[in-house]
């Protein structure tokens, strides 16, 4: 990823900066992206180069140019194809990914994940990285999307058992409830397991105790948490979807 600038000179009569971003694929295509509206309503806006594709969440696309050629697919990398979509469909999510492709240099479009909150361009690290499976939004075609098991990890900490595999040369976008933070672990580092983003395969984890007693664990409210060790990024958020969900479901009416 090149950082293509920040231009400091127009944010005066602006309440949020606008990252641009170029990527370049193995194809030496090179799409620009921009994140708006950081980091409580982001939405991000990309154009592309000629003949040149994006892979988005189904149901992300907010707007985008007259002449961009919209599909949709079952196939994405390593999960591809009928078994990779029930994976998905399994996990939560959309049974399809979406496909934009642009005939000519220019167009652009503009997606925007279903929860309020931030979205962050990041190059996926030649380790993989390990996405939480509600957290992508979309990436370049030279990215590998797999469905991983976590197992029982995840099953004892009460979120989502699937995550995403991600691997493969090209740019992802991910998106977060509430604003997203990296951390660099250098050694060791503790976060809620419902806090978590995505993790840079590099780092070991494992799913336990906040303290050093599990009934204070459970009368503390705490909840389990993900101790990662090794050296890597682990990208966080800064609402929990499914502590939001406990407080605000009761006051829901009956369906």
């Amino acid at each position: 990823m090149r950082i293509i600038g920040i231009d400091l000179s127009e944010t005066s009569n602006k309440t949020q900066l606008e990252p641009i971003f170029k990527t370049n694929s193995s194809s030496k295509l090179t799409m620009e992206i921009e994140i708006l509206q950081r980091p409580d309503c982001a939405i991000a806006k990309i154009k592309l180069a000629a003949r040149e594709e994006l892979i988005a969440e189904a149901g992300t696309m907010v707007a985008m140019s007259d002449n961009i050629n919209a599909s949709t697919t079952l196939r994405q990398g390593k999960g591809g194809g009928v078994l990779g979509g029930l994976k998905r469909l399994v996990a939560g999510e959309s049974l399809f990914l979406s496909v934009f492709r642009s005939p000519v240099a220019g167009e652009e479009i503009f997606l925007a994940p279903k929860f309020l909150g931030d979205i962050v361009h990041y190059p996926v690290p030649k380790s993989g990285l390990v996405v939480q499976a509600s957290s992508y939004l979309a990436s370049s075609v030279d990215v590998d999307i797999d469905l991983g098991f976590q197992g029982f990890k995840s099953l004892l900490s009460g979120e989502s058992i699937f995550w995403l595999n991600i691997s493969g040369q090209g740019d992802i976008l991910l998106s977060s409830f509430g604003a997203i933070y990296e951390i660099d672990v250098e050694d060791a580092y503790i976060v809620d397991t419902g806090h978590i983003v995505a993790f840079e395969k590099s780092l070991n984890f494992k799913i336990t105790k906040p303290g050093s007693s599990w009934l204070g664990t459970f009368l503390g409210g705490e909840g389990f948490v993900c101790r990662f060790e090794g050296r890597g990024k682990v990208f966080c958020q800064t609402h929990n979807p499914a502590a939001f969900g406990r407080s605000v479901g009761p006051m829901l009416p009956a369906r």
